[in-house]
């Protein structure tokens, strides 16, 4: 039988918009004798509101999380999602104890290694090196607990050059990198991971999400994961809770979360799940290379396919790219009606090349599509990859095309198919 490591009972967590204080120094001390003193629920908190950005509130209180109520075993990778304002970073940091909870309990046996944001747990004037001890004995190790581990901490961060530099010195990515090494790494029952990881490399970010799969299904430790990624978390985890506007919509297998997730917010029309066949003919792999320098990038796109049941129609490849966010910002199609799916059974590699000119530093993400006779759908991964552009086009531009120049179709071509 599982052993369970949370739980949560009846938790709320509630913000005050504007001035902090109930405006007068008697409410205040009513306030703190009623909560401090006697352990009661905080008299001005009853008319609060959920938190719903969407329309406009009647009160300066919101509760940004209202009756919260779940349980996680030992062991369980747990995928918390929904849309920003949702509350799922409050209840990260309620669980890894940086706030307060407004009332209700949580009950954690095990040690908590939390990466919500960047930054959080390090000291900018300390080395990574310094950094990892103090978080080892903020989690309790002692000295020669995480020596032992340190080598493989820094390994797995890629940052061992700049090891005995401090922190502050380093890129945001940099300090991603390192955060993840130690809480993965170190010591502790339970790992929380923020959608942080967004600011690393896509490379990095699969390396994560290995390890995190690692520490799950072959540690036993437990792993609470954030993203927008639905992708990365069905991959990830078993169990998942949905959000909304403060409450739990949904929680339990993953899937069922997810599509509810989905359904709800108008999106299931463009979800695939990940490298499941929705037909005879389906998407099973997908690589990128980014050549050249700006401005005259190149993403080289080598796609397998499976033709699991025949046809006589000849197929063709459309590409999509995507902000981190998931809007839209490039399309292409190189050719019609050229991959020949006649023969079951088989697999084809397409080798593509598409030219990414306008695209600003920052994270993008790959969506592949496939279909015969421009409108039969045979598969779409909306979001099998993520690639990282490391350099602008131009000089101090902050956004990925000039203003207003809408949905664009760049070059692309088909190299080699076999």
């Amino acid at each position: 039988m599982s052993k369970s490591v949370i739980q949560v009972e009846n938790l709320s967590k509630a913000y005050q918009i504007g001035q902090i204080g109930t405006g007068t120094i008697s409410r205040d001390l009513e306030r703190f004798f009623a909560t401090k003193i006697l352990g009661k629920e905080d008299p001005f908190l009853k008319i609060g509101e959920t938190n719903d950005r969407s329309i406009k509130g009647q009160s300066d209180i919101v509760w940004s999380l209202k009756d919260i109520n779940f349980e996680i075993n030992q062991g369980d990778a747990v995928g918390i999602i929904g849309k920003n304002g949702a509350g799922k970073s409050t209840l990260l940091k309620l669980l890894s104890r940086v706030t307060s909870p407004t009332t209700g309990e949580i009950k954690v046996k095990g040690r908590i290694a939390s990466l919500l944001e960047v930054g959080t747990g390090f000291h900018p004037e300390l080395s990574g090196r310094e950094n990892i001890y103090l978080n080892g004995a903020i989690l309790g190790m002692r000295k020669k607990e995480i020596a032992r581990k340190l080598d493989e901490i820094i390994d797995f961060s890629g940052v061992e050059r700049y090891i005995d530099t401090p922190v502050k010195r380093y890129s945001s990515g940099m300090y991603v990198r390192l955060a993840f090494a130690v809480a993965a790494h170190l010591e502790s029952e339970i790992l929380i991971v923020d959608e942080v990881l967004a600011v690393g490399d896509a490379e990095f970010q699969k390396k994560c999400l290995g390890k995190m799969g690692d520490i799950s299904k072959g540690e036993g430790r437990t792993v609470l994961f954030v993203s927008h990624n639905m992708a990365a978390v069905q991959n990830l985890c078993t169990k998942g809770i949905l959000l909304e506007n403060g409450i739990v919509s949904t929680q339990g297998e993953v899937d069922i979360v997810i599509r509810n997730y989905l359904e709800t917010n108008k999106l299931s029309d463009f979800w695939i799940q990940n490298n499941k066949p929705i037909s005879g003919i389906y998407i099973s792999s997908a690589n990128v290379i980014i050549t050249g320098r700006q401005p005259n990038l190149k993403l080289i796109i080598n796609t397998e396919i499976f033709i699991n049941e025949s046809t006589n129609k000849k197929a063709f490849l459309a590409f999509y790219i995507s902000a981190i966010d998931s809007s839209p910002l490039m399309e292409a199609i190189p050719e019609y009606d050229i991959i020949d799916c006649s023969k079951p059974k088989t697999q084809k590699y397409i080798k593509t090349e598409l030219e990414l000119n306008g695209l600003i530093p920052g994270i993008y993400n790959l969506g592949i599509w496939i279909g015969i006779e421009h409108s039969v759908t045979l598969d779409w991964q909306r979001e099998i990859i993520q690639f990282e552009i490391g350099e602008s086009p131009i000089l101090g531009r902050t956004v990925s095309f000039p203003k207003h120049a809408g949905f664009l179709i760049p070059n692309s071509k088909i190299i080699e198919i076999k």
